[in-house]
């Protein structure tokens, strides 16, 4: 099979850009690389189709192992025919090539196999046979008697010949395609409830029935959590009657023979007891497969502008990470992140103490110019949001402001050893004040610092496979940070290693590098750090950013391998430059001498500076102060199935249903918003009682 052929044709390009792309792929290059600086060769792919070819590839060559081995090992039985042998080459999924090995495969012991042993094939080829006749089923199965074999009467034949028949039914490639045709067009899943659900968290299941075709993502991992959790009882429902008849069609050509009494027998156990389990499982599989891959995909789309949230730059920040019994840590971080002062303060319950808490935080504002203080989301939030709104209006800033960040993975990074790395002297609670803050400083240089799964951006992130989570998490981040650059001389390890190229141990020299060295001076310098070799330098360059240095070239993505390009492209008028005549002069591609100019133009750009800002407040908003119909803007925290997650300023976020998002059919509420979207909300409905808050963008 002509792979290359059939990517091009699944993603809708070429085959020559596959082809190329592959054999980039293949010289090692990472795909924010090809992206980047090798758009001539793509074709101009972008990360998503570049992600997508890698990912095609990755199966169709798996398939083909999988393919040469199942040949191997059929052939090593000397049962491999010239026609089984196309039909496994023909294949063009896996579950067609594990379906012509299914009779084959090497299995425990079963029933059927037992009767071959006992020498009962013979009676069940015979029952298939549609020129058999009753006296030769009745000699046969009287000539099978064998005490040694204990088949004692000629009903154990029988038994044994259906037991074959049985399990041939169940291994049949029609007949499991007729269960699954069932499946898909009319099979549903029901279920019920079956234990204690002490918080009613599976309440809209107990009595539950869908098809499966309508079946949503969020709820597929719902039903499947709750089994698990032995609160509800799940139950399959295939048409059973349907697919039987169906299936007892093909043995028509048998309903004349005596014995065909036993073949209905032989093909309904074949069904209940071996094929039908076999395609629930199979379905079960899929399900929870398609729910993964649609939830790890929201979990991508949420976790992009999450990351590229828009730093806020040369702000001095308090960071507070709110609490009861043990306090409310406080951290103040300097505009080029440093920690500069932290401490404790004790608010709320069950000390109270807001006028020293205030008295400590102004002194703090004052002392070190504190222009935003940024508020973890967790517990006694809302409280801390009263102190610092309350202290602003006493300190009368017209300069100074609060922010709700979200706060999810902070005390994992606190207690992580990264953060005792960071710092050592430090206790763990300061350490989360410290992420808090900078997190609306650089979020994506603090963001990287915590496994992306544990970001709270996503749904049911616990139940999805977590390889495949990681693996799609983990490319978001390092598009993320390649399409932003990187600043060598200030970045973390943890940054480093998303950079193209970089490996942990390579981004670990570098920042030793550094410290034994001073800051790097340009680009080149790169070269003496250890384990960075030539292609490391090539991929990773022109993503690595170095302000300090006397080349310009070196703070943009412009790649040292079209510095002389570059150069002689700024000798002219940048905005005069007519790119086609160009591209021709200068022998270069009409997408990278784009990218250059653009480069050019605003050195040192930062691609995130064009995405919303945070929403910065002086006064807090209650739940009390909402009213019905009240237009408010708010800041999108989550995307999930069935909706998005706003925080609107109150202690707990409003939801907005996928049906109150647009005034047109949407497939699903990312096709409108995404994370960190700024967006302007109405309120429909309150529930005081409970804090929720139901809100709709159809303003």
């Amino acid at each position: 099979m002509n792979i290359d052929l059939k990517i091009a044709n699944e993603l809708n390009i070429t085959e020559k850009q596959v082809k190329d792309t592959v054999k980039l792929i293949d010289e090692g290059n990472t795909i924010p690389f090809i992206s980047r600086y090798r758009k001539e060769v793509t074709g101009n792919l972008s990360d998503e189709q570049l992600r997508q070819l890698e990912e095609l590839l990755k199966y169709q060559r798996s398939l083909n192992e999988r393919k040469e081995d199942v040949i191997r090992l059929i052939d090593e039985q000397g049962k491999l025919t010239e026609e089984l042998k196309e039909k496994i080459e023909a294949a063009e999924l896996l579950k067609e090539v594990e379906d012509l090995y299914l009779p084959y495969k090497q299995k425990k012991r079963t029933r059927a196999t037992q009767a071959r042993e006992r020498g009962l094939e013979p009676l069940s080829d015979l029952m298939m046979d549609e020129n058999s006749t009753e006296e030769d089923f009745k000699t046969l199965s009287k000539e099978l008697i064998d005490e040694e074999k204990e088949v004692l009467t000629e009903e154990d034949a029988i038994n044994g010949a259906m037991d074959i028949i049985a399990e041939t039914v169940s291994e049949s490639i029609e007949f499991r395609e007729i269960l699954r045709h069932s499946a898909k067009e009319s099979g549903g899943i029901e279920s019920t409830q079956n234990g204690e659900d002490e918080n009613k968290t599976y309440e809209m299941y107990y009595n539950f029935l869908e098809r499966l075709k309508h079946l949503k993502p969020h709820r597929i991992l719902a039903l499947f959590r709750g089994e698990k959790e032995g609160v509800l009882k799940l139950k399959f429902d295939l048409n059973d009657e349907y697919n039987i008849k169906k299936i007892l069609e093909t043995y028509s050509y048998l309903r004349d023979k005596d014995y065909y009494k036993y073949i209905e027998e032989a093909v309904i156990d074949g069904y209940k007891r071996l094929l039908l389990p076999s395609i629930e499982t199979e379905v079960k599989n899929e399900l929870k497969e398609k729910a993964d891959r649609e939830s790890i995909k929201v979990f991508g789309k949420n976790l992009k502008p999450y990351l590229m949230q828009p730093p806020i730059k040369e702000s001095v920040v308090i960071g507070l990470d709110p609490g009861y019994r043990t306090g409310c840590k406080v951290a103040v971080i300097s505009s080029h992140g440093k920690v500069l002062d932290y401490t404790t303060i004790y608010p709320t319950k069950p000390r109270e103490d807001i006028a020293g808490s205030k008295k400590v935080l102004k002194d703090l504002i004052e002392k070190h110019g504190v222009n935003l203080i940024a508020i973890g989301n967790g517990t006694a939030s809302r409280e801390t949001e009263n102190l610092a709104s309350s202290l602003i209006e006493e300190m009368n800033r017209k300069d100074l402001f609060y922010t709700i960040v979200n706060e999810a993975g902070a005390s994992i990074y606190s207690a992580s050893k990264l953060g005792q790395e960071e710092f050592p002297d430090l206790d763990v609670t300061i350490r989360g004040a410290i992420s808090i803050a900078r997190r609306i400083q650089d979020p994506l240089a603090e963001l990287v610092k915590i496994d992306p799964e544990h970001l709270g951006v996503g749904q049911y992130q616990h139940d999805v496979n977590q390889k495949e989570l990681k693996e799609t998490l983990s490319n978001v981040v390092e598009d993320c940070v390649n399409s932003v650059g990187v600043n060598v001389n200030t970045a973390s390890p943890s940054l480093l290693n998303y950079v193209s190229g970089i490996s942990k141990s390579v981004a670990k020299n570098i920042v030793q590098y550094k410290e034994e060295n001073g800051p790097f001076k340009n680009r080149k310098e790169l070269n003496k750090v250890k384990g960075l070799g030539p292609k490391a330098f090539t991929q990773c360059a022109g993503f690595l950013r170095i302000p300090e240095s006397e080349n310009i070239l070196d703070n943009t993505a412009v790649h040292p391998e079209s510095y002389e390009i570059a150069e002689k492209l700024l000798e002219r008028d940048l905005n005069k430059v007519q790119v086609s005549r160009v591209s021709k002069e200068l022998g270069i591609g009409i997408p990278t001498l784009a990218d250059i100019l653009k480069e050019l133009k605003k050195p040192g750009r930062d691609p995130r500076d064009e995405m919303p800002k945070p929403i910065l407040r002086s006064d807090v908003l209650s739940i009390d102060d909402l009213e019905e119909g009240m237009i408010l803007k708010g800041t999108v925290r989550n995307v999930v199935d069935f909706g998005c997650f706003v925080d609107i300023g109150i202690k707990n976020d409003g939801l907005v249903h996928i049906s109150q998002m647009s005034h047109s059919f949407i497939k699903h509420p990312s096709d409108v918003v995404e994370v960190s979207d700024i967006v302007e909300v109405k309120i429909i409905n309150i529930d005081r009682d409970t804090g929720k808050v139901g809100l709709s963008m159809k303003l």
